[in-house]
């Protein structure tokens, strides 16, 4: 679609009909994160961005808020920050994406670049977690196995997910209006815990340590019991690919 002939308003609407499918989405990513990446998408578009450059962007509001978890003190007006950082990211993460598609399609190195961005960031917000409470949180140090192990727990559910859907959809994602029934809400509401999005929001709450740790452990808690759950599933999916 070329910029120059179409305003914002045609850009959102024809981002409604390059979506991916809702199906197994979480409920903050379905709700809240493909619509506010879909108008920074057609914002894009209109400026003239390239997805690799909205994913450069991306990771520039992530990046800055995962060291600022790990470089500054909290406070209520940093945790704030944090959180709008780390949500403007996310929905730019989902921006690019939408932005490719509204062009006529990604390409291999986009999706590649995209996908590294994201493990890192899985990787690296946990283990900035890990450095906040060790600096400024006066907590058991028990307490610190909860970062340090939620880590690569969030980092295998990413890597799982991703892998196994690719292997299961070579010929790129299911569009939304390819669906022939509608997203099913209940799995939407029990993924929540996996949603990174909801994470965002948990980061207001960094200058209470006692509650951050409920939130957060309680979505660790929540990944955890999904991968082992999902494990076995996705193992059984790729295998029925190769038989």
């Amino acid at each position: 679609m070329d910029v120059a002939t179409v305003s914002f308003t045609q850009s959102v609407r024809a981002l409604r009909t390059a979506q991916k499918s809702n199906r197994g989405a979480p409920l903050y990513s379905r709700l809240v994160n493909r619509p506010l990446g879909r108008l920074l998408a057609a914002l894009a578009h209109q400026a003239g961005l390239t997805p690799n450059q909205v994913t450069a962007v991306s990771a520039g509001f992530t990046f800055t808020g995962i060291a600022v978890v790990a470089l500054v003190p909290p406070s209520p007006t940093m945790s704030v920050g944090v959180a709008l950082l780390l949500v403007v990211g996310y929905a730019l993460d989902s921006a690019d994406g939408q932005l490719a598609r509204l062009r006529g399609g990604g390409t291999v190195a986009g999706e590649w670049l995209d996908h590294v961005c994201d493990c890192l960031k899985v990787a690296t917000v946990h283990l900035a977690v890990l450095v906040s409470l060790y600096r400024f949180a006066d907590l058991p140090e028990p307490w610190l196995l909860v970062p340090l192990l939620f880590a690569p727990v969030d980092t295998l559910h990413f890597f799982g997910f991703i892998h196994t859907d690719n292997l299961r959809k070579p010929s790129g994602p299911v569009l939304a209006v390819s669906e022939r029934s509608r997203p099913s809400f209940l799995r939407s509401v029990l993924s929540l815990p996996t949603d990174y999005g909801l994470l965002c929001l948990v980061f207001v709450t960094l200058a209470w340590p006692e509650l951050f740790l409920l939130l957060y452990g309680a979505m660790f808690l929540g990944v955890a019991g999904y991968v082992v759950l999902a494990l076995p599933k996705w193992f059984h999916d790729v295998s029925r690919l190769a038989a």
